[in-house]
């Protein structure tokens, strides 16, 4: 038993990163060895024209559309976790009429498909505000989602009351407990919204597809489309602006991946 549980493991990380690693490699492959049959797994003629030739091409400005995604998913995050973090701080300490049936209505929307509201958002988005083809509608729309609001709330009924209690004998106010005691000791819940957050619109791909329009203004996964489009047998392009697009992700999860296992371990277990 001792054996096959490393081996196992072994296997599934084996499993789960030679996609990562295959991408990878084939990024530095040339563009004839790039489309081989049978395929090579390690580059033969390893080369950087591949991220040459999608960094400095101007009909796909890729490295345009990093900035853009890295601009987006980061004031949306910090949007995210600014209106859940209020919301939910309310309904998990503030008595009021109707705040269970508040935080129903807004549970309830959880089992909303997000496609749906596709039409109702570009029409609010386009007619209203007056925001298409500005990345202000990519961070927007979605930054009040019930998600962070029932994550954080789960996490703040875990917090000692008798915390807040003290700061209040000490005459703190409501906000200055809500900042001074209350976001301090959840520092590892509201990274790990703001993990999930940035992730999610990071990987957006169909709401920025209907609302940017302009080469420079498109995110780095609707641009991706683009780029496909236009290279359709170019593996190598495909693969190379690929990995510009995970590795972001992946050190920003190495960065947060404490923050996210005690945040988790820590929400959700008392309603």
């Amino acid at each position: 038993m001792k054996v096959l549980r490393p081996a196992a493991l072994g296997l599934l990380t084996l499993l789960f990163v030679s996609p990562l690693l295959f991408m990878l490699l084939t990024s530095f492959k040339t563009e004839r060895e790039a489309v081989q049959t049978p395929p090579s797994l390690i580059p033969s003629e390893p080369t950087l024209q591949a991220y040459e030739r999608i960094l400095n091409a101007s009909d796909t400005p890729v490295f345009r559309w990093f900035l853009n995604s890295m601009f987006t998913a980061t004031l949306h995050a910090l949007l995210v976790v600014a209106t859940a973090a209020l919301a939910a701080y309310a309904l998990a300490r503030m008595d009021f009429r109707g705040k269970n049936v508040v935080f129903g209505v807004i549970v309830s929307t959880l089992f909303v498909p997000p496609v749906i509201l596709v039409i109702p958002n570009y029409m609010i988005v386009g007619e209203w505000f007056q925001w298409l083809d500005s990345l202000t509608a990519i961070i927007v729309p979605t930054a009040a989602g019930a998600f962070g609001v029932f994550f954080l709330r789960q996490f703040f009924l875990q917090l000692p009351q008798e915390l807040e209690e003290a700061a209040f004998l000490d005459g703190a106010n409501r906000w200055q407990v809500f900042f001074r005691v209350v976001l301090p000791l959840s520092k590892p819940a509201l990274a790990t919204l703001a993990l999930l957050s940035f992730l999610t619109n990071w990987n957006d791909f169909l709401w920025p597809v209907y609302v940017l329009f302009s080469p420079e203004n498109k995110t780095l996964q609707a641009g991706l489309a683009t780029l496909q489009a236009a290279n359709s047998v170019r593996y190598d392009l495909l693969m190379a602006a690929a990995v510009i697009a995970s590795v972001p992700v992946l050190l920003l999860f190495v960065i947060a991946q404490r923050y996210v296992i005690e945040g988790v371990s820590r929400s959700g277990v008392k309603g």
